[in-house]
């Protein structure tokens, strides 16, 4: 179902700039595992500076506009918080308020980090104006959500499109709403369990989208421990997402399936390392190559004595290593019916 759109190959998010070139832009997803506490949240933005993250995110909701009040919990919460209390009420507890949030916008940028938030509902989007934020992250829970995503596009505003959950037509709705206002967008691939499992990564979905839509593609990790996330660097991601925490034993929905800081650390390095294994795709040899080049290839030197005047051919030819002296034995076929115009002794070079 490809569809005729053709979104920004290159998107600006304060100073950092994301491509296909560029590095892996890589968000630690604080959400909701602050758990309601500002001075966790604090210590959550702490941590993903020590991680080497290029931006740290929260998520933004007012219980009453976003659920009804008799929405059983998700399987995932139900598993990881029980159900003693509802939906709505699990959720009232892990609010903050614009002033709590505006803070701590203030507080990771004295850390150098970018601050990020997903709005869940209209009137914490419009709240968020007085952030100015560099960009929007669109949680799968409104990527069927036209009249948001419309809204949403609106704020001209980069949009990270997270779409756990849904069917390729529905993505293609939601990119088509966003495009009339807003081709800033990276779509995220995404499995909406928490934690998903392993057999239901689908890395595969990266290529289905690359194909139906010319777009930006980034991934919401949401597997157990380093699991997925740098695989997915090699089909394309430009955007990583991934849940920590301060501790994995605290109560919440999200806990468990989030990185402890040990593991954020680990996370980041790791992709890192696979972006250097990638490397540039230029096929040429590496500067240590070109040493090794030296002593290991094969240059032209003659097999049998030749004359002058004699003609090169492939019985009086062959290659050897020679320290990297001479003609490259690929030239072969430029040396073969020339006349020699000097005498050659067996290896000599040509």
């Amino acid at each position: 179902m490809a569809i005729n759109m053709k979104f920004n190959q290159k998107i600006n998010i304060e100073e950092q700039v994301i491509d296909n070139k560029s590095p892996t832009f890589v968000v630690a997803e604080a959400g909701v595992n602050h758990n309601g506490s500002f001075e966790s949240a604090k210590k959550l933005i702490d941590i993903a500076k020590e991680s080497g993250v290029n931006a740290v995110k929260f998520q933004a909701f007012k219980t009453k506009e976003l659920i009804l009040s008799n929405v059983e919990k998700a399987p995932y919460q139900k598993a990881s918080t029980g159900n003693n209390i509802s939906q709505f009420e699990m959720l009232k507890n892990l609010e903050l308020t614009i002033e709590q949030t505006k803070k701590l916008q203030e507080y990771a940028k004295s850390k150098g980090l970018i601050f990020l938030t997903t709005p869940f509902d209209e009137v914490s989007l419009e709240e968020l104006d007085v952030l100015n934020l560099p960009a929007y992250k669109i949680s799968s829970t409104d990527l069927t959500n036209l009249l948001f995503l419309e809204k949403v596009a609106k704020k001209k505003r980069p949009i990270f499109l997270s779409c756990g959950m849904s069917y390729l037509s529905e993505i293609g709705k939601a990119l088509k709403t966003i495009y009339e206002y807003n081709k800033d967008v990276v779509l995220m691939h995404c499995t909406s369990n928490y934690p998903m499992s392993s057999n239901e990564a689908n890395l595969n979905v990266l290529n289905t989208l690359r194909k139906n839509f010319n777009i930006l593609l980034g991934y919401s990790d949401h597997s157990e421990g380093e699991g997925v996330g740098p695989f997915t660097i090699p089909m394309g991601a430009k955007v990583i997402e991934k849940h920590f925490t301060l501790d994995k034993n605290m109560d919440g929905p999200d806990h468990k399936a989030s990185l402890s800081p040990e593991e954020l650390v680990s996370y980041v390095k790791k992709i890192r390392e696979v972006e250097t294994f990638l490397g540039s795709g230029t096929k040429e040899p590496t500067q240590s190559e070109k040493y090794t080049r030296k002593s290991l290839q094969k240059s032209l030197v003659a097999s049998k004595k030749i004359n002058v005047g004699d003609t090169f051919d492939k019985n009086n030819l062959v290659a050897k290593r020679t320290g990297g002296k001479g003609l490259s034995a690929i030239l072969i076929n430029d040396i073969v019916g020339k006349k020699a115009k000097k005498n050659y002794e067996i290896n000599d070079l040509i």
